[in-house]
């Protein structure tokens, strides 16, 4: 296998520099089986919202394939421009309160998927990552009037448990995420995963709320202090073009209403303790104090059980 290291530039002194040690490191990557652009949209949002610099590279003419995925440039009048480029960064980020952490975002790598575990992987323990969070959404045939449920994975099982609504044993297709779990776990890293399930109907469709409830997942798993106010409310405007849509067609509201019992038939039999961060309503979105009040009960109940262990 070729060096690892060559696929990747970081900045001088990256891991000389104590200050990166130990900190958590969000995954958030971009492809196009990301139900609702739920990681995609999660790491934009970051980037614009927040302190960040970038501290590492990845080559991506290594890894990206440009005839599956080719870049989209800007075709005016007579000539093109603006090409938009693949690009996958490790970046050093600081939450609201100025807590840092890292993130890792950018386009998912098509190519050389163990090589870049095993670069990902050395780049994590040389940095002594305290805990990698990774996000993703699946199209699954669940309705949008119910709030959305989220399947936890990982090694850290006090943050994973009482999420899940049920535990499922099966293949599927497997991502660089579900690889860099693998990879990371088999070097004691400890890992934590959100995959949001995303109503199947509407999964090619950019959905805030897949995102919002991402972001309230990552800011419980590494207590941080995320900024969620412009989703919040993109949320609500998209539910109600969704339900605008619904309305105006019979066919599709019969759908979900089957939609509708299956789901909560399987969760009322399901053993689920923390359905989101909020029993949500139909489309109705809890504001900022009931989130931030489930936050702090949350994180309390984690620090009462890390004082008993």
């Amino acid at each position: 296998m070729l060096n690892p290291d060559s696929l990747y530039l970081a900045k001088a002194g990256v891991f000389e520099n104590e200050n990166l040690r130990g900190l958590p490191l969000v995954v958030s990557l971009s492809h196009p089986q990301d139900a609702g652009g739920t990681a995609g949209h999660l790491g934009e949002v970051l980037l614009k919202e927040l302190e960040n610099a970038s501290i590492l590279e990845f080559d991506m003419d290594q890894l990206h394939d440009y005839r599956v995925r080719r870049p989209r440039v800007k075709f005016k009048e007579d000539h093109f421009e603006k090409a938009v480029m693949p690009e996958l960064k490790l970046y050093l980020m600081e939450d609201r309160l100025e807590t840092p952490f890292l993130l890792l975002t950018g386009a998912e790598p098509d190519l050389q998927w163990q090589r870049f575990v095993t670069a990902l992987s050395d780049i994590a323990e040389r940095l002594e990552v305290s805990l990698t969070i990774f996000v993703s959404g699946f199209p699954m045939p669940v309705p949008h009037t119910r709030p959305m449920l989220v399947t936890a994975h990982g090694s850290r099982k006090d943050l994973t448990h009482g999420i899940s609504a049920w535990h499922p044993i099966a293949e599927v297709q497997g991502s660089i995420s579900h690889l860099l779990e693998i990879g990371l776990g088999e070097r004691n890293i400890d890992t934590v995963g959100f995959a949001i399930n995303v109503p199947q109907y509407l999964s090619e469709a950019d959905l805030p709320q897949s995102t919002l409830l991402a972001m309230e997942h990552v800011s419980m798993a590494a207590k941080l202090s995320l900024p969620s106010d412009k989703l919040r409310d993109s949320t609500e405007s998209v539910q109600e073009q969704i339900n605008e849509q619904v309305q105006a067609n019979p066919e599709i509201g019969m759908m979900i209403e089957r939609l509708e019992e299956n789901y909560d038939y399987n969760v009322k039999a399901s053993d689920m303790q923390l359905l989101s961060l909020a029993e949500r309503e139909g489309d109705k979105v809890p504001d900022r104090d009931e989130i931030g009040a489930q936050i702090e009960e949350f994180l309390a109940h984690l620090d009462e059980k890390s004082e008993d262990e």
